[in-house]
């Protein structure tokens, strides 16, 4: 069934944005573990073992502390005090933040949530005095590439290859009026997709034979 089958059918009901609010948190606030529940649902329902683990344990890769000031933030925006979508960045490197778990709440999906959690770690990486960020995605998250496409950020890819071909999908944007340096972050990000894999053989050989398999049947 169609995501869009029957909408004429459906009466969305007015909403005053005005009334949402953003707040930094820590990663073990209560008001945050129904999203990250959810996003592990979700992560194990789109990837299963693909990657020669649970999806999930990537929400368990990193200390908490990577994501709380001055290293990090943990972002979640609020409606009637109830979290409804968030997101968080680590440090990159010294003038580079790394989004990470961009999500909204699937009882609040095609309100632009996503949009605006990105464009607030953004303005919060830019208070920070960084001046770019960088994110990477999956290949079965074809809503995040259009988020991020449509956003101005700079795909490390070639956006014309199948998803699985590329695998993980890196982007980065510039958070000042100078144009982004796509030879460095690009190089950075390859270092950092090399290093990873070569910290976790096991996820690189699976997903050597996810895209060769996914490839062979598409």
């Amino acid at each position: 069934m169609s995501l869009l089958e029957n909408r004429t059918e459906t009466t969305v009901p007015e909403i005053d944005f005005a009334q949402d609010e953003f707040v930094y948190v820590t990663p073990d606030d209560p008001r945050a573990q129904p999203l990250l529940e959810e996003l592990e649902w979700e992560y194990d329902n789109r990837y299963g073992d693909l990657f020669g683990e649970p999806a999930s344990e990537e929400l368990a890769r990193y200390p908490a502390d990577e994501f709380i000031a001055p290293k990090g933030a943990f972002l979640l925006l609020l409606r009637d005090g109830v979290a409804i979508a968030g997101g968080a960045f680590k440090t990159f490197d010294e003038s580079t933040t790394e989004l990470k778990r961009i999500w909204a709440s699937s009882a609040h999906r095609r309100q632009g949530l996503a949009r605006r959690v990105v464009t607030e770690l953004e303005d919060e990486s830019r208070r920070r005095g960084f001046t770019r960020s960088y994110l990477t995605t999956g290949p079965r998250q074809p809503e995040a590439v259009r988020l991020y496409l449509a956003t101005g950020w700079t795909p490390l890819f070639e956006p014309g290859l199948p998803p699985e071909e590329v695998g993980i999908h890196g982007f980065a944007k510039s958070l000042t009026s100078e144009p982004l340096d796509v030879a460095d972050i690009r190089r950075r990000h390859d270092e950092e997709l090399a290093q990873f894999f070569a910290q976790n053989p096991g996820f690189a050989e699976a997903a050597r034979a996810g895209r060769t398999t996914d490839g062979a049947a598409s």
